[in-house]
């Protein structure tokens, strides 16, 4: 694990910093903040006498916010401290429809419009007095519209714009699901940060008797946009890779996109083998059940599927009669998004805690430092993988 103590902090901060979770995104926010205190309560005698590290150490940086709504619906950000000077960093959820308001005296679920929409509020009332703001949306907002067919909006490069306009310098989201995106916004920062170091690790507590190698483990990709993301962990674990591509009825559109056919696989035998399917989101969840039975059918052993944001949009039966019928053995989701009290309860699903990461990145770009490094899970994935072989706990 890379730890704080061994990245060069010598950096003199951006500015004091600030954590401002937005409506939605308070438990993950609380975690990350909670780090962040540990760490700077851990240094901060170095820096004691320098004004320059002023505000360095604080009981918490997470800075007050408020999105009140009236009963229209409307709503304004609300910030109740000074944030002049500051190193600003919003966290945001688009995806926790857990959250609701009064909306004409009907009780209303806020859809990932209203999460931008609030995230926009904050940072109006911030209103240019920041020294830097930087975004941390794990589940980038409309991403899944990122391309044009047909006469289409191109909905999530125009909201990277309208960000950028209102004076965001840093973007950082997580596996975004195509990273070609950022070419809206060519001139600003912009990070899509991986999970897999994660999954790996969380996939190793739970399960105490895997062989990773490339005759008892195989990676799979369920569809070819993904394939990027499997070739990378297959060639960092050394196994096989294979994918599954999509034939889809061109003739016929149902709930707005073309029906799947069939899945159609490319890759050596799975016979006998463990496999990890890897994805970016698991939505209804039906592709991922549709792969899962056809490695079974090629006599594949356990299934594992391991998303970075599990959104569940249809409930979770399918998964339940899934996991009873033996079809998967396990599915790894991370806390970027939402999750349901019912999903953390399942004795399939396997949590995947990103606070640490988000807090380090955090903790290094505000010392204005690379993060390179936290970008790149190689060694991380190494050192873990050379713990679980030597039967140390992980």
């Amino acid at each position: 694990m890379l730890h704080r103590t061994e990245r060069n902090l010598e950096n003199i901060p951006v500015g004091a910093l600030g954590l401002i979770p937005v409506t939605g995104c308070e438990e993950l926010g609380d975690k990350v903040n909670d780090y962040l205190v540990k760490w700077r309560k851990e240094s901060a005698i170095v820096h004691k006498d320098d004004v320059a590290f002023s505000g360095y150490e604080k009981d918490t940086y997470i800075i007050d916010t408020k999105v009140p709504r009236f009963g229209s619906g409307e709503a304004k950000g609300i910030i109740a401290e000074s944030v002049r000077g500051k190193d600003l960093y919003l966290m945001v959820d688009v995806c926790n429809y857990s959250v609701t308001y009064s909306l004409t005296g009907n009780i209303n679920h806020m859809s990932p419009d209203d999460h931008f929409q609030n995230l926009k509020r904050i940072i109006a009332a911030i209103g240019g007095k920041g020294r830097r703001i930087n975004v941390i949306m794990p589940f980038l907002y409309e991403s899944r519209q990122h391309k044009r067919n047909g006469r289409e909006s191109l909905d999530c490069a125009l909201a990277l714009q309208e960000l950028v306009r209102m004076g965001v310098d840093n973007i950082l989201t997580f596996d975004a699901h195509d990273p070609r995106v950022q070419n809206a916004i060519p001139l600003n920062g912009f990070e899509t940060v991986p999970s897999s170091y994660q999954f790996i690790k969380g996939l190793l507590r739970k399960e105490k008797d895997l062989q990773i190698d490339s005759e008892h483990m195989m990676i799979i990709s369920p569809d070819e946009g993904g394939t990027n993301r499997a070739i990378y962990l297959a060639n960092v674990l050394g196994l096989d890779m294979g994918m599954f591509y999509k034939r889809r009825d061109y003739t016929r559109i149902v709930n707005g996109r073309n029906p799947i056919v069939a899945h159609e696989f490319l890759g050596s035998s799975v016979e006998g083998k463990d496999v990890i399917i890897i994805d970016d989101m698991i939505s209804s969840g039906d592709s991922i059940i549709e792969v899962a039975t056809e490695l079974k059918r090629r006599k594949a052993n356990r299934i594992f599927a391991a998303a970075t944001f599990g959104l569940f949009t249809n409930g979770m039966e399918k998964f339940d009669r899934a996991y009873e019928e033996g079809l998967l053995t396990g599915i790894l989701t991370t806390n970027l998004i939402y999750q349901t009290p019912e999903l953390l309860s399942k004795p399939y699903y396997i949590n995947c805690d990103m606070s640490k990461y988000i807090a380090l990145l955090i903790d290094t770009l505000n010392h204005d430092g690379s993060i390179s490094t936290l970008l790149n899970p190689n060694e991380r994935i190494q050192h873990v993988l050379k713990k679980y072989h030597n039967g140390e706990e992980i």
